[in-house]
This record gives C-alpha cells, sequence and structure tokens, in this order.
C-alpha cells in the first residue's frame, strides 16, 4: 500500500470528505508535514500527543506526523486529569497537538531520545480503566485495510464514522477510505440520534457501531429504517445480548458482528450480513489477513467445535505496547475463549479472565447476561462474581431494571426455564446506569466496588 504522501497526492483533488473542505484537510496536512520536517532535521524526531478535537484537524495532523515518521499518539481529549497524567508521565512528549494550547509540548520539550521512528500509538483501556498505548505501524494498518477489502471484495470503501478517530474503530474506518479511495462521513453520534442524518445513498456506505448505540437507534423508528438502508453495519468494541441481534435481524438490517480489538488494528473476523440475515449467529469467518488457533491451556490446537484459548496470527498485529516490543510480533494469545465451528466461523464464548468459579462449576458471565437480557426486564445487564466462603464466589446481577418495579425474583421465575440452578445469580443489585466506557465495555473493578458497598449496606 502507499505511504501517507502519496496518498494525500492522490486524493488532492478529490472531495472525498463529506461534509468538510478536502482541500483544506490537504493544506492542513502538508503544512504540518513541512513544520515536522524542519523540526526533525535540527532534533531527534518529536514526540507528538494528537488529541485534536476538530476532526478534520484530528485526520489532517494525523497523516502529518506519519508522513514525517514521527511517533504519534492518538488520545482522548475529554480524559479527566489523572488519565492525562498517566499518558505525560508515560509518553513524555515534545509536541501537544489539541487540548489547548499547542505549543506547550515543545516549551515544555525534553531531550529523551525516541527509539520508535515510524509508530502509531493507539490507546487502549480495556476494561482496567489503565491506558496503554499499542504500537502499530503504518504496515500494520495497511494489512487490516487490505484483509478488510478482499474479504468484502471491495474496490473501495465509503464510511459512515461515528466512533472516535483516536479509537482504533473511527481510525481504521479513516484509513480505509483514505489508502484505497471512498467517500468518509463524520457525524457525531448524537447528532444522528437527534436525526441529524446527512443526505447519503446509504447503500453505498458501510457503517460501524458498538452494541449500545445500535440498541438506541433500533428504539426509534425512523432511525431503524434509515439503518436498514446501509450495505453492512458492522458491529464491534463489546459482546452484543442475543435480543439486540433477533432485533436487528427482525428489522432487516444488515448487520455483520466482528471480532477484533485495538492490537489487532480493528476486526480480524467478521460475519458477513447475508449470513447474519440468515439466522448464522457468529463472529463470522477469518479475515485473510489472520489466522486463528484455538488451544488448551497446555498449548495444543484443538479441532473443530472444541473450546479453548484463542490465539491469533496476523500482519495487523500490534508490536507491542508502548515503551516495549514484545519478541513474538506475529503471534498474539488473548484472553478470549472460543471455538471455530465446522464452516471455520469463529465462535466468542466469552473471556477466561471473566471465568465465574462457584461450587466448581465454570461458568461465563456472556451466557447468563445474554439469558437475562432476553427476558426483556433489563436495559442492562453485567455478571460478576465476589468472594464467598462456601461457593468460592458467587454470581451476582448488576443490572438496570426496564420498570422501576421491575423486581428480580420475577426474573429469576423467567430464568429458572432457561439456565441451570447453579447459573441463576444469588445476587441482584439494581442500578441506574453502569459504568460502561465510549466502546461499551464494562469496568468491572468498579462493578466489584457497587457489589462490595451494596452487600454491606443492603437496602432493606
Amino acid at each position: 500500500m502507499e505511504r501517507p504522501l502519496d496518498c494525500l497526492n492522490n486524493l488532492a483533488h478529490d472531495d472525498w470528505l463529506i461534509g468538510y473542505d478536502s482541500h483544506q484537510f490537504n493544506q492542513i496536512a502538508q503544512e504540518l508535514y513541512l513544520e515536522l520536517t524542519q523540526i526533525s532535521a535540527c532534533r531527534t524526531l518529536p514526540k507528538i500527543i494528537l488529541a485534536e478535537r476538530e476532526p478534520l484537524r484530528f485526520l489532517a495532523s494525523f497523516i502529518a506526523a506519519c508522513a514525517a515518521n514521527c511517533p504519534v499518539f492518538l488520545c482522548n481529549p475529554d480524559w479527566g486529569i489523572q488519565e492525562w497524567q498517566q499518558v505525560f508521565d508515560l509518553v513524555q512528549p515534545d509536541i501537544i497537538w489539541g487540548i489547548g494550547n499547542r505549543e506547550w509540548g515543545m516549551e515544555n520539550g525534553n531531550n529523551y531520545q525516541c527509539p520508535m521512528p515510524n509508530r502509531i500509538m493507539i490507546p487502549t483501556g480495556g476494561s482496567s480503566g489503565q491506558i496503554k498505548f499499542a504500537i502499530h505501524t503504518w504496515e500494520t494498518l495497511a494489512a487490516s485495510v487490505q484483509g478488510f477489502t478482499t474479504y468484502f471484495q471491495l474496490k473501495q470503501v465509503n464510511s459512515f464514522c461515528v466512533l472516535p478517530l483516536y479509537h482504533v474503530s473511527g481510525l481504521m474506518q479513516f484509513m480505509r477510505s483514505f489508502t484505497i479511495g471512498g467517500k468518509l462521513l463524520i457525524l457525531p453520534f448524537k447528532a444522528v440520534e437527534a436525526g441529524q442524518i446527512s443526505n447519503i445513498k446509504q447503500s453505498d456506505f458501510f457503517i460501524s457501531l458498538v452494541p449500545t448505540q445500535l440498541q438506541r437507534l433500533l428504539e426509534n423508528p425512523e432511525l431503524t429504517e434509515w439503518l436498514s438502508q446501509f450495505n453492512t453495519v458492522l458491529l464491534g468494541g463489546a459482546p452484543a445480548w442475543s435480543e439486540l441481534l433477533e432485533k436487528a435481524r427482525l428489522h432487516r438490517i444488515r448487520l455483520a458482528p466482528t471480532y477484533g480489538m485495538t492490537e489487532t488494528a480493528s476486526q480480524i473476523a467478521t460475519l458477513k450480513a447475508d449470513d447474519f440475515l440468515n439466522g448464522k449467529m457468529s463472529s463470522g469467518q477469518i479475515l485473510p489477513h489472520a489466522q486463528i488457533t484455538i488451544r488448551n491451556q497446555q498449548g495444543k490446537v484443538l479441532n473443530s467445535n472444541q473450546i479453548g484459548n484463542i490465539t491469533i496470527h496476523s500482519q495487523s498485529l500490534a508490536l507491542g505496547y508502548y515503551p516495549k516490543t514484545k519478541e513474538n510480533q506475529d503471534i498474539f494469545q488473548v484472553d478470549d475463549l472460543g471455538y471455530l465451528d465446522d464452516q471455520g466461523h469463529l465462535n466468542i464464548v466469552g473471556r477466561d479472565s471473566d471465568k465465574i468459579i462457584t461450587g466448581g462449576e465454570n461458568i461465563y458471565p456472556a451466557e447468563i447476561e445474554s439469558a437475562i437480557q432476553a427476558t426483556q426486564m433489563v436495559a442492562d445487564i453485567c455478571v460478576i462474581g465476589i468472594p464467598d466462603k462456601h461457593w468460592g464466589q458467587a454470581l451476582t446481577a448488576i443490572y438496570i431494571p426496564k420498570q422501576s418495579d421491575t423486581s428480580a425474583l420475577k426474573i429469576q421465575t423467567l430464568l429458572k426455564d432457561k439456565l441451570s440452578k447453579f447459573k441463576i445469580p444469588k445476587y441482584w443489585i439494581p442500578q441506574q446506569n453502569l459504568p460502561r466506557n465510549s466502546q461499551g465495555k464494562i469496568n468491572r473493578q468498579q462493578l466489584q466496588q457497587i457489589a462490595t458497598e451494596f452487600l454491606q449496606n443492603p437496602i432493606t
């Protein structure tokens, strides 16, 4: 795939950024690139924190940094003081673009040598809340684009982006349109929810959503109809529950559930929309730039339909977490458990670290959460294990009831025919909201605190 400057020159006369001035994008990128090459000629390559709030400036700055071979750290301008402190301590930047004063980083620059030219650092907090940066390159991101276009048999990709550009899910939508041609429309999700949707032909576009966004759009009949016109609705970021998938299928949404993460530069497995509409339930086939093996705890490769740990081999894998690169850069052992069925489709069972052992039984929260969602009595749900002297761990459901008078007893009654007795949570804790990040991932550490406090001071 072509380098950043070549791609920029190829698009110089195209009006590809819908709603923005594509010529202005090109101009800003070229000016910043020249600025960086002048700085780099006098000293080592500067480390750049990129936290521009305005999309056009964010993307132009990103391309300038990549073209100048500068290590660039993509950041969320809305991080709080504690998160920014983590980032500054880790990165010790030379230049800061965004979050107020652009020159701040230069005035307080440091003399640290930067061992990482040509590196793109993408934040990943997962469910722990601790910010890490996965180390990518133009080549790893390009491999992801190549796998995506080959899998969907596309010559160019038009993307409708409502996800954050500093996150891999938003960035890769830009990368697809920028590197191989295609239109890119960027709109805040709140604007879409409010019905401020652009006049485009949806059947020419891909849109990417996280499950909570899909749920909110399906609550509005007009937006449901609008969404059903898209070529493909990629769904990722967090596990989707069965009721949500069934509702999308009922409304003929061309949904493509995906499996991927920051470390793989977005999806490495995707279920095609036609398969989804025909009733298939999985994360789909593996994209051509990746391979997946399922292994037991001893590392032995398992056969089809056998559940084990997922190991990923891919050209799009991150090189490590800043500032350390890992040794085996083409292999990534993840915490997820799953299996490959007879058709080679990936099926996710849950996370090994989320596994709850109660009374000697292994339980994966995803199964129980899905069953509780299916009762249609909760707006959101998460199942965790809390220490218990008799059972090892006690199953605990932390949920948002749809109605204020919804009783846990009523939900438990509906579950009796669906789940084994040991899989029905012992404790039920109603909440007004659950701690999720912008990608819909739950913060389990916070849930543990909520459960501990609730059980010490139960509502009587």
